[in-house]
C-alpha cells in the first residue's frame, strides 16, 4: 500500500524500511523497553505469572509457565478516530 501510494520509492525500499522499522520495536520489546507512537498507542511488555491451567480436550489441569509478552494499549487520537467511524456507521443504517 505505502508503494503504491508513494511511487517514487521502488518496493524492495518501501519493504526493507518496513521491515527495519519492526525489527527494531522487536528488538526495543525484547529488551524490555517501552514504544510510543503519539497518537496511535504505545507498546509495552508485561509480565504473566505462573498458573495452573487446563487442557480443554481431556479436561487435565497443567502447568503453565510464567512469560512475557507484549501490550498494546491504543493512543486517544486512535481510539477517537475509530470510535467516530463507528459512530458514523451506525448513523447510515
Amino acid at each position: 500500500m505505502l508503494a503504491s501510494r508513494f511511487p517514487q520509492f521502488a518496493l524492495r525500499d518501501v519493504d526493507l524500511a518496513v521491515n527495519v522499522l519492526l525489527d527494531s520495536m522487536t528488538e526495543s520489546l525484547v529488551h524490555g523497553q517501552r514504544i510510543e507512537i503519539r497518537g496511535f498507542g504505545s507498546f509495552t511488555v508485561t509480565t504473566r505469572a505462573a498458573r495452573m491451567g487446563r487442557n480443554p480436550r481431556s479436561g487435565e489441569t497443567v502447568h503453565v509457565p510464567a512469560k512475557r509478552v507484549p501490550h498494546f494499549k491504543a493512543g486517544k487520537e486512535l481510539r477517537e478516530r475509530v470510535d467516530a467511524t463507528f459512530i458514523a456507521e451506525q448513523k447510515q443504517r
